[in-house]
């Protein structure tokens, strides 16, 4: 399986997060985590796993995630296993947003099923640190990821 994890991160916490998940995507074939300013849809070539992450700012997706979410064409992540998480604090959604969600409601206008719901992992502050145990749970989380990409692919045969 071939993993590509595109990320924004302004403290170092959601690169952490997309970090782990591509060392644990590494198992399972190849597997990288890029800065959101270095992606290009092209590179989406090959790829089997599409996975977008950002912190969360002003309930939304950082402006650098949201500029590539918008020149990315419903063809170019045809065929593609998309996942979205971002980086949050731990409170009611109505108070912090998500820029997963966000991101899983635009991928889902453009007819693109993400292959799982959106997660979100914690920060203590704005400006971090991590959580307590989500560099943990988000290698938990890439392992579900493969599994559930592998059982979609599998039906789709």
């Amino acid at each position: 399986m071939n993993t590509l994890v595109i990320y924004d991160s302004q403290y170092g916490n959601t690169e952490r997060i997309a970090q782990a998940i591509a060392n644990a995507l590494r198992e399972f074939g190849q597997a990288q985590a890029i800065h959101v300013a270095q992606a290009h849809p092209l590179e989406f070539q090959g790829v089997d796993l599409l996975i977008l992450g950002c912190p969360t700012q002003r309930w939304r997706s950082t402006p650098a995630m949201q500029s590539l979410l918008d020149k990315v064409s419903p063809q170019s992540l045809s065929g593609l296993a998309v996942a979205c998480f971002d980086t949050r604090y731990r409170a009611a959604l109505w108070m912090t947003g998500s820029a997963a969600r966000r991101m899983d409601r635009q991928l889902r206008t453009m007819r693109i099923e993400p292959l799982v719901p959106p997660e979100s992992f914690f920060v203590s502050d704005s400006q971090g640190p991590l959580v307590s145990g989500e560099l943990d749970r988000a290698v938990i989380w890439a392992r579900k990821l493969v599994k559930k990409a592998e059982a979609s692919h599998l039906a789709t045969r």
